[in-house]
């Protein structure tokens, strides 16, 4: 319940930091059209810079306020003192820059950790509501928490699979590639298994049910969407777990150079350009795509953060396997998926 909550209050900050990367590239932009474009007064210039460091700046800093009370020396406390530092020192183009930086980041790990779930999300739509249960007075559509096993199903044409089962009379193939990667119609006789979530051909089947729709494929895929769901953790990015030990460091060859020149925008330079932009951008990114190309070979990344956790040694992927049962990967070992 409080992981629930903690999501739900959690969507807001997000579209924030979305609109806030939105504006700090509008700003950006008007500000060096009006310079050097229109050749406005440099005070005119700035105006849009200075409601992006207002808008956007001052929650950004907000977060990192609450970051710094909890101890967390993260990568993005240096881009918070470099949007502090250029304000003092007039430098609103800086400022505003790492503001986009800052919440360019935050944005596109958001959209990592929604992207996670996106394949379990489509296949969750597709799963159908009824099964067409076949009884000696005819065919009757039933919910499919009503299916039992060994219950007689006729799957019509174009029809998805309600449970696992055994065909029992017909002949067609199935499309089976949305569960196992295969790019094959799937040839299904009397005896052949059907898998739920397969997609029928032309042909209508009668299969007899082996699994209720609770224990079934499509069940044990739609837990693990659940389950990633209410237990997403938030990624930790390579320079927060930096951090601790970078934020110092930089920090003290700043405070050098201002104490050496006696220009305090060298403090500012300093930080500006030890701030892990890259980073706060590069590694969501990474994710995103890793999360695509993933999905596009039968792949289902179950938490973007493993992705992250991989050069440890430590896999959390849930593979449909060409043998069409789910399997997590996990310290160099295979184990089937719990029901």
């Amino acid at each position: 319940m409080q992981v629930a909550a903690d999501r739900v209050s959690s969507r807001p900050w997000h579209r924030k930091t979305t609109v806030i990367a939105a504006l700090s590239v509008a700003a950006i932009v008007t500000h060096l059209a009006l310079r050097f474009g229109f050749r406005t007064s440099p005070a005119t210039a700035q105006i849009p810079l200075l409601v992006t460091l207002a808008i956007g700046g001052v929650p950004l800093l907000y977060d990192l306020l609450r970051k710094l009370l909890k101890r967390e020396f993260g990568s993005d406390l240096l881009g918070g003192i470099s949007i502090i530092t250029s304000v003092l020192l007039g430098e609103y183009l800086a400022g505003s820059i790492i503001v986009l930086m800052l919440a360019g980041g935050e944005a596109l790990e958001s959209y990592a950790l929604r992207s996670a779930s996106s394949v379990l999300a489509a296949l969750a739509r597709r799963m159908p509501s009824v099964a067409h249960r076949k009884r000696d007075s005819g065919i009757v559509d039933v919910g499919l928490q009503d299916v039992a096993v060994g219950d007689t199903l006729v799957i019509y044409p174009h029809d998805i699979c309600p449970v696992d089962g055994v065909v029992i009379d017909g002949h067609g193939v199935m499309d089976e590639s949305y569960l196992t990667g295969e790019p094959f119609q799937i040839t299904k006789t009397r005896g052949s298994t059907v898998l739920s979530g397969a997609i029928n051909g032309v042909s209508a089947l009668t299969i007899r049910a082996t699994e209720r729709a609770a224990d079934s494929r499509y069940a044990k895929i739609m837990s693990v969407m659940r389950e990633s769901e209410s237990s997403r953790p938030t990624l930790r990015r390579l320079g927060d777990q930096l951090g601790a030990i970078y934020t110092p460091v930089a920090l003290t060859i700043a405070i050098v150079a201002w104490v050496v020149t006696g220009d305090a925008v060298r403090f500012l330079a300093v930080l500006v350009i030890a701030t892990p932009c890259p980073l706060l951008i590069a590694i969501p990114i990474a994710i995103i795509g890793s999360i695509s190309l993933c999905a596009r070979r039968a792949i289902i990344v179950k938490s973007p953060v493993v992705l992250e956790q991989i050069a440890h040694g430590i896999l959390g992927l849930t593979h449909l396997r060409e043998h069409r049962q789910p399997f997590r990967i996990g310290h160099g070992r295979l184990a089937p998926v719990a029901g």
